[in-house]
């Protein structure tokens, strides 16, 4: 048996934070911050909509991206993203590093192709 927090109760918190079909992603070039403000990319200053599927297990996967980023005139590498509540203003729900930082170059474009948010240990 494994002690924890109870799923149901993991994933309302999950899916009251992160609804299931408006969930935005900024991309950042380091550590984003408490604010979501810091190091964010110059490529593409743009959030992009991620739909999110239910959570389950404690945990919240993303189903598809609305588009890819398209880099509007520098080169940087892409190591975080942070997640909002709204395309513009609202507010900043979490941040997270990269598996592996990206190299983005002038014209590029640039696709998050996988995203879980999970919170661990699960009771069981």
């Amino acid at each position: 048996m494994a002690v924890g927090l109870v799923a149901s109760v993991v994933n309302g918190w999950l899916d009251g934070t992160f609804a299931t079909a408006t969930c935005y992603v900024k991309l950042h070039t380091g550590d984003p911050g408490a604010a979501g403000a810091t190091a964010a990319s110059v490529g593409s200053t743009a959030r992009v909509q991620a739909t999110m599927a239910a959570a389950s297990g404690g945990s919240k996967a993303m189903t598809s991206m609305a588009s890819s980023w398209t880099n509007g005139g520098t080169s940087e590498n892409i190591s975080h993203i942070s997640l909002w509540t709204a395309a513009a203003a609202g507010s900043v729900n979490a941040t997270a590093a990269l598996t592996a930082a990206q190299a983005w170059a002038s014209g590029n474009t640039f696709s998050l192709t996988s995203l879980t948010i999970a919170i661990t240990p699960i009771a069981v």
